[in-house]
C-alpha cells in the first residue's frame, strides 16, 4: 500500500490563492525577528470567528494565509474578512503547553509523550509511543545530518513536531476521514501540511501482528522487527520524512513542490532495517520493493511525465508506479548528480506558498538543472540497470 500526505484540500487552497489577478506574495516580517502576527475577524455562516496567527502569504485580492499557534494553517478569502489588525506575537509555548493545546481538540483518553524534538499525542500504550518516538528521533538526526553533508541548507525545526497516534485502525479511520476523505481506508498514516502533523495508529494492532489478548506495550519492538511488519514501519518513516522535509527548510508548506520530489525523498528514507531494535536505522539502504516495482512497470517517457506534472501520483491506478519512479529518479540523482540535485532542491525550497508551478516551468527548471528529460532518461535507465545488479 502506498502512502500519501493529505493533498485534496491543499490543492483547492492553492487554486483559491492563485486566481488571476490575486497572485500571493510572501508576508513582510514583523517588527521583531519573527513573522508578523495578526488578529483577523472572519465572517462565517456557522458564526463569526476571531483568529490570530502569523501571516504566511497575502493574496493580491486581500486574502491571507495564517499559521495558528498550534501550527495549523487557516486560509481566509477576502470576502470573509471583516477586520485585520497587527498584534504582538504570543510567547513561545513549551512543548508540554503545545501538547496540552492539541489534547484539548482530541477525543478523551489521549496523553502526551515528549521527546527532544517531538510532541506525541497518543491513546495507546506509553511503550508504543516511546517506540515511535525513538524512530522519529533517529529519523530527525539522520535527515538533518544527511542533507547537511550533501550541502543543502537545512536546519533543525525551530519548534516541536507533532504526531498523533490512535489506539487502533477503527478509531483512526473515524478521526481522519474528514481530512483524507473516502481514501482513508487505504492509508495507515499521513502527513498533512495543513495541520503540520503526522497522524497514524498503533501498528501492532494491524493485520493480526499482535497476539490475541496482548497489548502493544513491550511487544512493540519485537512485533515491528518481524518481516511482515516492514511495510508498516516504512509507512511511519515515510510520513515522518515528509514532516521533516516541510519543517527543516527543504520544502515550504503549500508551496508547489513537484510530487516526484516530495515522494522521492520520502521513499529514499523509508526503507526499514529489521536488524535494528526500532525497525529502522537510517538513510542509505536500497529500497528493493520500489526497485522491483520500477523494474516491472517503467515505460519509455515516464521520467518526463512525472517531471511535467503530478497526474500519475494523483491517479489511484498509477500512483504506486509513480512512487517507484519518483524513488528511482531521486536515488539516481543523489548517486550521480548530487550537487545539481541539491541546487535544484534549494530552488524549489525558495518557492512561495500558494503559487502555481505549471508544466512548462517545471520542465524548464528540471532541464536547467539536469538537462532534458529525454536525454537524461538514457543515463537514468543505464544506472538503474546497474543498481538492479547489486541486489542479491
Amino acid at each position: 500500500m502506498h502512502r500519501r500526505f493529505s493533498t485534496p484540500r491543499c490543492l483547492s487552497l492553492i487554486v483559491a490563492c492563485s486566481v488571476a489577478g490575486a497572485a500571493p506574495r510572501a508576508a513582510e516580517p514583523g517588527t521583531g525577528d519573527g513573522p508578523r502576527w495578526e488578529r483577523v475577524s472572519v465572517r462565517d455562516p456557522a458564526g463569526d470567528r476571531i483568529l490570530e496567527g502569523a501571516v504566511v502569504v497575502e493574496g493580491g485580492d486581500g486574502g491571507v494565509l495564517l499559521e495558528r499557534a498550534d501550527q495549523r494553517y487557516e486560509l481566509m478569502q477576502p470576502e470573509t474578512i471583516a477586520t485585520r489588525e497587527s498584534v504582538p506575537a504570543p510567547p513561545v509555548e513549551t512543548p508540554r503547553d503545545l501538547g496540552r493545546r492539541i489534547l484539548a481538540d482530541l477525543p478523551a483518553g489521549f496523553d502526551l509523550h515528549l521527546t527532544h524534538h517531538y510532541v506525541i499525542c497518543f491513546d495507546t500504550s506509553r511503550e508504543y509511543a516511546k517506540w515511535a518516538g525513538a524512530v522519529f528521533e533517529r529519523l530527525h538526526d539522520a535527515f538533518v545530518s544527511f542533507w547537511k553533508r550533501a550541502g543543502l541548507d537545512v536546519a533543525e525545526p525551530d519548534r516541536p513536531l507533532v504526531v498523533v497516534i490512535f489506539a487502533d485502525r477503527r478509531a483512526y479511520d473515524e478521526a481522519v476521514r474528514r481530512d483524507v476523505g473516502a481514501g482513508s481506508d487505504r492509508v495507515s498514516g499521513y502527513y498533512s501540511f495543513l495541520t503540520n502533523r503526522v497522524t497514524t495508529y498503533d501498528l501492532t494492532a494491524a493485520d493480526g501482528l499482535r497476539p490475541p489478548g496482548r497489548g502493544s506495550g513491550r511487544l512493540a519492538a519485537e512485533i515491528l522487527a518481524r518481516p511482515e511488519a516492514a511495510g508498516l514501519v516504512a509507512t511511519v518513516v515515510h510520513e515522518a520524512t515528509h514532516q521533516m522535509a516541510f519543517n527543516c527548510g527543504m520544502h515550504r508548506r503549500l508551496a508547489p513542490v513537484p510530487l516526484w520530489v516530495c515522494e522521492g525523498v520520502a521513499t529514499c528514507f523509508e526503507t526499514p532495517d529489521l536488524r535494528s531494535q526500532t525497525g529502522w536505522r537510517g538513510i542509505g539502504s536500497l529500497n528493493t520493493p520500489r526497485l522491483e516495482r520500477f523494474r516491472h512497470t517503467y515505460q519509455a517517457g515516464d521520467l518526463e511525465r512525472i517531471v511535467a506534472d503530478d497526474a500519475r501520483f494523483r491517479d489511484a491506478e498509477t500512483a504506486v508506479d509513480a512512487y517507484a519512479i519518483g524513488w528511482a529518479l531521486t536515488w539516481f540523482l543523489m548517486e550521480t548528480r548530487r550537487d545539481a540535485f541539491v541546487k535544484y532542491l534549494a530552488m524549489l525550497g525558495s518557492k512561495v506558498p500558494c503559487t502555481q508551478y505549471g508544466r512548462d516551468a517545471r520542465l524548464a527548471d528540471f532541464t536547467t538543472a539536469f538537462g532534458s528529460p529525454a536525454e537524461l532518461e538514457r543515463a537514468f535507465l543505464r544506472h538503474m540497470d546497474r543498481v538492479e545488479r547489486r541486489v542479491p
